[in-house]
This record gives structure tokens, sequence and C-alpha cells, in this order.
């Protein structure tokens, strides 16, 4: 939230997305001669993790710099050569290398100081190749075995791809359909046409999770970005893409993809979120001594405090709806609807769902109040919870917008879904 509306970002930043970020995915040197790609450049940049050398630069999005209400930019840091993005879709973790690839924004993965105007880094141009119509079919396509859920199997064929950019539904889900903007949570199973060779993906991963982004934001790949949208979750899709939906002709050295290389997905769509979307459901009530909580649909939370309680020196928790998703972990980019308020008297000073527009962070990179990093990671997919966060786990001794010095805040929280991305 901005100075005058606060909320859980600790700098002081909207709750809303902010699309003037880059997101790159990065990756150990050793890993890419472990997993058998080519050698990586010598462009390298801080990981932000003590003790860690600094990990190669795998894939990257240049996206426009804005300056947040807080009055700083956002640092994204630097980045290697690439076009336009496999982003989200190559943050996984390898099994034989048992390193993690993870999701960076920012130089120290921490949001800058407010009276700090980080600078953005400068990076190579991406491709602008016209991106080719999409075609449900083509001379010859790759064969896929496997079902939604697991692993595919991808069989190419030896005829040569003839860059028709092919979207292919498998299999029809029964979920809410894709459309654009929509927060999707997608596994993928890769391969290189032209090479036969298989990208890293989402499946046979120790603790592997699915890729969260939003669909068709141009922010990815086209392959990735514009494939999902029209589709139900549930959805398996088979993805050619020729270099115009996929790298560009400079191709990606550092994943040994040629210049005229065709990338095959296979895609799972395993969620949809809207924007605007709320938790549904029979709520548990709050245990005597926490303020309860009123649903109002997709409007803000009424949240009624208790009369003369003191101020809690501890994290409270309350499990309002029970999510039956997995359970989120530290490091991951999570999409929430949100309602603050204070404790004292229950006066809203900020809710996402005034503005109708789910709220991202990820959890563990300090981006949010730690009353938020420690309530939200454990808690289920799915769940709705309430959280009350006393002053040294908010905003301590600082006023923040309406939020006075030393206060005690109060959180409705609805956990939308959860996965690896970049934090917006």
């Amino acid at each position: 939230m901005s100075e005058k509306t606060s909320g859980p970002d600790e700098a002081g930043t909207t709750g809303q997305q902010r699309p003037g970020e880059r997101e790159s995915i990065v990756v150990p040197a050793e890993m890419l001669t472990q997993a058998g790609w080519a050698a990586p450049s010598d462009s390298v940049r801080p990981a932000g993790e003590k003790g860690d050398e600094a990990p190669q630069v795998f894939a990257s999005t240049q996206r426009k710099v804005d300056l947040s209400e807080a009055g700083y930019d956002e640092d994204p840091g630097s980045s290697g050569r690439l076009g336009a993005i496999l982003g989200t879709v190559l943050a996984v973790l390898l099994i034989g290398s048992a390193v993690t690839m993870y999701v960076v924004n920012k130089d120290d993965s921490k949001p800058a100081a407010k009276s700090d105007a980080a600078k953005p880094a400068a990076t190579d141009t991406p491709s602008q190749e016209p991106v080719p119509p999409i075609k449900d079919s083509a001379k010859a396509l790759p064969t896929v075995t496997g079902d939604f859920g697991s692993k595919a199997t991808i069989t190419v064929p030896q005829d040569k791809p003839d860059g028709t950019f092919v979207v292919k539904e498998l299999s029809a889900g029964t979920g809410p359909k894709v459309e654009k903007g929509n927060w999707v949570s997608v596994d993928y199973t890769a391969m290189d046409w032209n090479t036969g060779k298989e990208i890293p993906g989402s499946y046979g991963e120790q603790n592997s999770k699915p890729q969260l982004y939003q669909a068709d934001a141009g922010k990815l790949i086209p392959a990735l970005d514009k494939a999902v949208t029209g589709h139900k979750a549930g959805s398996r899709l088979l993805v050619v893409a020729p270099p115009g939906a996929a790298f560009g002709s400079q191709g990606n050295t550092q994943l040994g993809v040629g210049a005229t290389d065709s990338l095959v997905f296979v895609l799972d769509i395993r969620q949809a979120t809207a924007p605007d979307a709320v938790l549904s459901g029979e709520m548990t009530p709050p245990p005597a001594g926490m303020p309860q909580v009123k649903d109002n649909g997709k409007k803000p939370f009424d949240i009624t405090p208790v009369p003369g309680a003191a101020d809690p020196t501890e994290l409270k928790s309350h499990v309002l709806i029970q999510g039956k998703g997995r359970k989120v972990e530290s490091g991951e980019k999570v999409v929430v609807q949100y309602t603050g308020a204070l404790y004292k008297d229950g006066k809203k000073f900020d809710s996402s769902l005034d503005r109708g527009q789910a709220f991202t962070f990820a959890t563990g990179a300090g981006s949010v109040i730690e009353g938020w990093d420690k309530g939200v990671v454990g808690q289920n997919i799915g769940s709705r919870i309430e959280l009350v966060i006393p002053a040294s786990l908010a905003y301590k001794d600082q006023a923040s917008g309406s939020i006075p010095a030393n206060s005690t805040l109060v959180f409705v929280i609805d956990i939308l879904d959860a996965g690896v991305g970049g934090e917006d």
C-alpha cells in the first residue's frame, strides 16, 4: 500500500500488481553443466542468498519499470540475453543436482528502501518478431502419451516443424475458463523439437511446483502467455512454438536452443483464478479473544474487535475456511485477497477487494510484513485465515499511512493459489 493506504507491503508499496518489473530465472553455472546444457555466458548477478555463489542468469524478461506509490523504483537487477522469456516455465528443481532454480526480480530479493531510488540495470533488447497466429493443427505434430497431472512422454516426428504455432487441446478440463489476466498455475513437460532434447519441467523433480503467472499479460513467451487463454482448468494442451512464439531468431545458447528451433510443451492447467476471485464456504468462527469476521462476498470483510482486549505480543492465527490444496512453502509466490483493519477498533485501512484485484507476493522474500510471511507459510491453498499481528511483526514503532505507530493489525486473507513465479 502507499503511504496513504498502508497494508502488507513492508516498503509501503501498493497492494496491486506492479506490472513494471522484471522477473528473472537464475541457475548456478554448475547446474547447467550437470543438466547437460551448453556452457553459460559470464554474466552473473547476486543471488541474495547468504553464503551462495552468484548464480548464472538463466532467463529474463525486460519490463518497463514504473515508479511505485512509495516514491522509489523497484530494482530488477541485471539480466542475461534473451528475447521474449521462457520466464516462469523453467523455475524448477533438478533432482540430479539437488539445487533449486528460483525466481528473483531484485538484486537482494528485498524491496528497495523508501529513500533509495534504485535504477534498473541495462539489458539486451528482446526480440520483437511477429507472433504467428495460433492454429490447432499442422502437417506434422509430436505425439503425446500420459494423463493430466503426470509427466508427459513427447515423441517428435522425423518431419521438421513447419513453423506453425500450434495450441491443441489434448484433453478438456471442467474448471473455470482461463480469461486474459487470470492467474493460472500450470505444470508442464517440454522438449526441443529440432534436437529432441528434453527441457527440464515441473514433473518428476523433487519438491516441484506448478508455474504461476497471468495469462496473456505479455510477460512470458507467447507459447505460454497466449496458449492457456480460452481453455478450462483441468485441460492438457500440446503447444508447438516456432521461434516467433518462443525465443525469436537469436535462440537461447544457455538452453541449447538454436535460432531456428521449435519448442514443444505439454501444459496441464491446474487452476484459473480471476483477479476478483474470493473463496466461499461455511466459516468456522474465531475463538473468544480474536476479532469476529463477517463475509461480505466480493466486498471487504467486516472485522469486529474484542472490546478492551489487550494487544497481543505474539502472532495469532485462525483458519476460517480450511482449504484442500497443498501447504504453501517459503519462497513460493502466492495469490491472495485480503482485508486489513486495526485491532483496537476494527477500522479498515486497506483491502484488495476494494480494487477487485488479487494481491501477489513471494513468501520469505521480505517483501511483506513479517506477520504475513509467518502466517501464510504452512497454510493450505484454498484456505481463508485470520491473522492478528502484533506491532513487532508489522510496522513496529513507525506509522504507515492511516496506521498509527505500534499498532496491532488484523488481516483476513484468502489464499487463492501458489506456485513458482516472480514477485509482481
